[in-house]
């Protein structure tokens, strides 16, 4: 008997969410349960489907569809591993280098200066958000919350309130700002001008990291979560580097450079290839060779290495004990972050068997005939499809799809981009266990499960409904056409 793609996401969700929170299951374990039944109940017919569906040709999606269960999960688990791996350890090393010497504490020191205690948390929200931009998100998360648990050393409350600003402005920026790969890919395929909708996803995302930071104040008073102990980060480590003068600290140029020397670099390569893909570049011009350096330096891989090795430089001349090895203190970081890199691919392996299943075609299926306003509708399709397999940008390609015809519509009362939004804005919902960034964002801020899924789940659902109304209020307002 073939058991329904939904059915499947359902026996997923059991497994998950009651091996974690009913039989106190390590996550890691719950995951990988999890994968291994959904993947065993898909049948081949299934999975050969899936596979054409991807593009392969028939032999190929022959010989997919026989690949044992444990092949296929071990795949997408290392699939998972190859996209976050080395920025999980490296980024491990770079937050416990800046807070062992000191760096995020003169950061912290610096921006209080600036901001002033009460409005801290707006430069986390507003910092992250413009950061996502041009950088990953997971990215973001690694290089923000190390300053997240200095800046709550510093002020002595609100760990909940700064981290959920971090989480509500990366997030935002991911789905709705290209050059993030999910915006950059719906764009594509709705034919979007990309300067369109960098300046609508700018202003829809000034709104719901608005309503991102209500919610997270909110939230901080109701459930307040204390910096808390972890492999990488004791307290009493944090609480005597909090506690040094001034000029016991590196200099401000110094301990940005981990996190600067990865963000150029980043930035830079996302620059100078958007620029050439609209233009005739001699290939064997300065300015080629030049572009051909910064793309090797601005792999996010090669940057974030380089921001290690800053952080490292930063480290050994900041260290109390000028003779000590810098060895335990990166076996330490890479202790925890070996954990996280885990857990994260187990959610990897978790999202790619449900999308084995079949359930974007399902969910395609299901609305096809759905008759209802394209923006809300636009929203709802992506929304089914991250909280059915976890990925924001999966939930973007997909919706896309399935939307682009529409899109086109000549009798349409306004610009596609607004289709676009909301595509991105339903992205957002729900995160939980089956998301990659779930699990990154939990370990990294050492919150448990049940915090994060009562504190990030409905402070994305708050920005994405948040955003869905401002979409339609722009629409009718502003239809751009």
């Amino acid at each position: 008997m073939i058991l329904d793609p939904i059915i499947l996401l359902a026996i997923g969700i059991v497994l998950v969410v009651g091996g974690i929170i009913g039989l106190k299951l390590h996550p890691f374990l719950a995951l990988l349960l999890g994968a291994f039944v959904v993947a065993l109940l898909t049948p081949a017919t299934i999975l050969e489907q899936f596979a054409l569906s991807k593009g392969m040709d028939a032999g190929a999606a022959l010989s997919f569809s026989k690949k044992s269960v444990g092949e296929r999960i071990a795949t997408e688990f290392g699939n998972t591993c190859a996209k976050i791996g080395i920025l999980i350890a490296m980024a491990a090393i770079i937050g416990k280098c800046m807070l062992e010497s000191g760096a995020a504490e003169r950061i912290i020191r610096s921006l209080l200066k600036f901001t002033g205690v009460d409005k801290a948390p707006f430069a986390f929200l507003f910092g992250s958000f413009f950061l996502g931009i041009p950088v990953f998100f997971d990215t973001v998360i690694f290089l923000m919350i190390p300053l997240a648990k200095a800046m709550t050393l510093r002020i002595g409350k609100n760990y909940l309130l700064l981290i959920l600003c971090i989480m509500s402005g990366a997030a935002m920026a991911n789905s709705l700002v290209p050059p993030a790969p999910g915006p950059l890919f719906l764009i594509g395929e709705m034919h979007i001008p990309i300067g369109l909708m960098m300046g609508c996803g700018i202003v829809v995302g000034f709104f719901t990291v608005s309503a991102g930071y209500i919610f997270s104040v909110w939230a901080n008073k109701k459930w307040p979560i204390e910096l808390r102990d972890s492999v990488d980060a004791k307290l009493e480590d944090l609480k005597k580097i909090s506690a040094k003068e001034d000029q016991n600290l590196p200099g401000l140029g110094v301990s940005l450079l981990p996190v600067m020397i990865p963000l150029v670099l980043i930035c830079l390569d996302t620059a100078i290839t958007n620029f050439l893909k609209g233009s005739n570049v001699d290939p064997g011009s300065m300015f080629s060779q030049f572009a051909a350096v910064i793309k090797f330096f601005g792999d996010k891989n090669i940057a974030i290495i380089l921001g290690g090795v800053a952080a490292l430089g930063v480290m050994a001349k900041n260290k109390k004990d000028k003779g000590q090895n810098l060895s335990p203190f990166v076996q330490t970081a890479l202790m925890s972050g070996g954990g996280i890199i885990l857990i994260t691919a187990a959610g990897g392996a978790f999202g790619g068997t449900l999308q084995q299943t079949g359930i974007s075609a399902k969910i395609a299926e299901l609305t096809a005939g759905y008759q209802m306003a394209l923006i809300p509708m636009a929203f709802f399709i992506a929304a089914v499809v991250r909280t059915a397999q976890g990925s924001a940008t999966v939930a973007l390609i997909t919706a896309s799809g399935i939307l682009s015809g529409m899109a086109g519509q000549a009798n349409l009362a306004f610009n596609p981009v607004y289709i676009g939004l909301a595509i991105g804005c339903g992205s957002k919902l729900v995160p939980w266990m089956n998301d990659a960034g779930f699990w990154i964002f939990c370990k990294l801020s050492d919150l448990t499960e049940k915090e994060a899924l009562k504190t990030i789940s409905p402070l994305l659902v708050v920005m994405g409904l948040t955003g869905l109304v401002v979409i339609l209020i722009g629409a009718k307002l502003f239809p751009l056409i």
